[in-house]
């Protein structure tokens, strides 16, 4: 389990590194929360987040992934992997133990913090 600290420290629209853990924790313009793998999933090639290009860009074979995972480029095929997302009293809590395979992104597969559950419910 990683502690990636408060859900109020991540700004919308934002994907951070943790580089030890191999993953990337991307807040979502909506302030949902996605930990996504940070490897390729056509051969497991390591996968940076390009902020300029605002995208995951595979320098193995140029397979390209948007800020929330989908493949636009391919060889890649299917979207980065997940981890299980926790908040509770609005701190990050990564289960790099346990991985989602998807084969692209879905409403129901970002985690939110309970204030702006609250706030979408109104």
């Amino acid at each position: 389990m990683i502690d990636a600290g408060s859900s109020a420290t991540y700004e919308p629209g934002t994907v951070t590194a943790f580089v030890a853990a191999q993953f990337y924790l991307v807040c979502l313009e909506d302030g949902g929360f996605l930990a996504m793998s940070g490897k390729c999933t056509h051969l497991g090639c390591a996968v940076p987040w390009d902020k300029d290009q605002q995208k995951f860009i595979c320098p193995c074979h140029a397979s390209e992934f948007d800020i929330s995972g989908n493949v636009l480029s391919s060889p890649a095929p299917r979207a980065l992997d997940l981890f299980e997302v926790t908040i509770v009293n609005k701190n990050i809590l990564v289960n790099t133990g346990k991985r989602l395979e998807r084969t692209r992104f879905k409403a129901g597969q970002p985690v939110f913090p309970e204030i702006v559950k609250n706030r979408n419910k109104q």
